[in-house]
């Protein structure tokens, strides 16, 4: 049995310019692995907002429920905007 299944996509224009551009470059020999590399990406990004869901979340929550003090949203959106920035970074490694 195959282990690959064929699809046929539509993408963007400015999408398939950029995967057309990273074969081109030599970055990647098919257009199929740059489409991989991409889902490879996105499924370690899922990955790791569960896992962030799952630890940090819950404990967060638990707390919340122990203590529900509240804290001013500016305070929370400014925590949040630094979480996002620092998840960012990684991500553009």
């Amino acid at each position: 049995m195959r282990k690959t299944q064929s699809l046929s996509i539509t993408l963007p224009h400015d999408m398939a310019k950029a995967v057309k551009q990273k074969v081109a470059s030599g970055d990647y020999a098919t257009e199929s692995e740059v489409i991989r590399e991409g889902l490879r990406a996105l499924n370690e990004r899922d990955a790791a907002l569960e896992n962030w869901l799952r630890t940090e979340g819950v404990a967060r929550y638990d707390a919340f429920k122990r203590d529900p003090r509240t804290e001013p949203a500016e305070e929370v959106f400014a925590q949040l905007r630094q979480h996002h920035a620092k998840r960012l970074k990684r991500s553009a490694r």
